[in-house]
């Protein structure tokens, strides 16, 4: 793969025979940063699980204590009092059944998170080849299906991150922006990891980090040590 002249630059940076403290990694990542955007900072996670086994699924969400620095737009599921207490809380938007034809068919997707009430399962449930693949299909396990509305949008607007499994085992997930101080970023990758390492499958035989990897938008990746977690 060909990159351009600052990628390249950017790449000289890094040493890749080294596995950097979670702190220094932080510091070389937001080095490496050239666009004239606010680049995202992500995480890279490969993993010893193999998700074709269910109970070696990893499902879960963490709230980053210092936010993704993205505003995030939630749509909620719900009727009766639940309407007007999603409202309240500050989602997006809020509706039911009529939301249905308006995501279906006219391809409405103005949201980052979906949110429902129980009761309302079913008729999200209609949504599933749509929502499914895009990773917005409320889940339990990541707490978007729940009667308290309230807490879930707020966790989501402080910055409340999904991460799972995809289909080579490796967890994407967002960690802030460049503009981030260093200490930010590094409490968001240790408040992740926390919860990652929480959430290894009992039935894991081996290994289960096999490398994290740290990296902008557009920025080569730094490989962070896997021993200190």
């Amino acid at each position: 793969m060909k990159h351009g002249k600052k990628y390249n630059e950017a790449a000289k940076l890094v040493d890749r025979s080294v596995f950097y403290e979670t702190g220094d990694a932080v510091a070389l990542v937001k080095k490496t940063a050239s666009a004239k955007f606010d680049e995202t900072v992500e995480v890279h996670i490969r993993t010893g699980c193999d998700g074709r086994h269910a109970e070696q699924q990893i499902r879960g969400a963490v709230v980053l204590p210092n936010g993704t620095g993205k505003t995030v737009k939630v749509l909620v599921f719900a009727k009766g009092d639940k309407i007007n207490e999603a409202e309240a809380a500050g989602a997006d938007y809020v509706g039911g059944d009529e939301l249905i034809p308006k995501i279906q068919n006219d391809g409405w997707l103005d949201f980052d998170v979906v949110v429902a009430t129980p009761d309302m399962m079913g008729v999200v449930g209609r949504l599933g080849k749509v929502l499914g693949p895009k990773g917005l299909m409320p889940n339990p396990k990541a707490g978007t299906v729940t009667m308290d509305v309230t807490k879930a949008i707020n966790d989501i607007k402080a910055g409340k991150i999904e991460y799972r499994l995809d289909k080579a085992n490796i967890i994407h997930v967002p960690v802030g922006k460049v503009s981030f101080t260093d200490e930010q970023l590094k409490e968001n990758v240790t408040a992740l990891m926390d919860a990652i390492v929480k959430a290894k499958p009992s039935s894991l035989k081996g290994q289960y980090l096999r490398s994290i990897t740290l990296a902008t938008t557009m920025g080569p990746g730094v490989k962070v040590s896997v021993a200190q977690f």
